[in-house]
């Protein structure tokens, strides 16, 4: 793949960048580590600048997160509620508890999508729990784009100071990225074999089902 990724870079330049990082964020595997890293080496090298290479990839970033964010947004927290109750224990939510994460993201989901920007795990997937909970457009898209310049100024500078060894970039990121995956998952684990709903079939205060305000 990190073959692929370096043709289509050197082939399509700037706009190259923008599209493997769009692509990063719908389809996971590809590596923003490697992209954006081989930006900086290339800025090392004099053959990019690091202000065309933080535009393009970081707007690249944004819309491929925005690509989640308006599947989400179409999709609707309604519509999972006969996939909740039915699927509830892979979830380790109840509808209950569904409403109470919808509820906090319309209030304080910013500040989440933009800490997950960091995670190698979450940073895509977080755009689609926004988009279920509405979150206006604006805000998702502002706090995104400020996460994902930050992410990757880190990465451009890792492969500026790396220079031609990108493959060191792995040494640093693959490490942390593979042990924060395990982390997740073993805590993933524990909480399905430790979970349980608290109501089969949650009365609705306000008779719509919607999240609490």
């Amino acid at each position: 793949m990190n073959d692929w990724i370096l043709q289509l870079i050197a082939d399509g330049g700037y706009w190259g960048i923008a599209f493997l990082m769009a692509l990063e964020n719908i389809f996971p595997p590809i590596p923003s580590e490697v992209i954006m890293g081989v930006g900086g080496i290339a800025v090392a090298q004099g053959r990019m600048e690091v202000v065309p290479l933080m535009i393009f990839g970081t707007v690249g970033s944004t819309l491929g997160n925005y690509a989640w964010y308006l599947f989400g947004r179409w999709l609707g927290f309604e519509r999972l509620k006969p996939f909740v109750a039915r699927y509830g224990r892979v979830l380790t939510l109840d509808w209950p508890a569904m409403q109470r994460l919808v509820g906090f993201f319309r209030r304080h989901g910013q500040w989440v999508v933009f800490v997950m920007r960091f995670s190698p795990a979450m940073r895509t997937m977080i755009s689609l729990p926004a988009g279920l909970a509405a979150m206006g457009h604006v805000r998702f898209l502002v706090f995104t784009f400020a996460g994902a310049a930050i992410w990757n100024a880190l990465l451009v500078w890792a492969g500026w100071h790396l220079g031609q060894h990108y493959e060191k970039i792995a040494a640093f990121t693959g490490p942390a990225a593979l042990g924060l995956t395990i982390l997740l998952v073993g805590a993933y684990v524990w909480r399905v074999i430790s979970w349980k709903p608290r109501e089969e079939n949650p009365p609705s205060r306000s008779g719509g089902g919607g999240p609490p305000a």
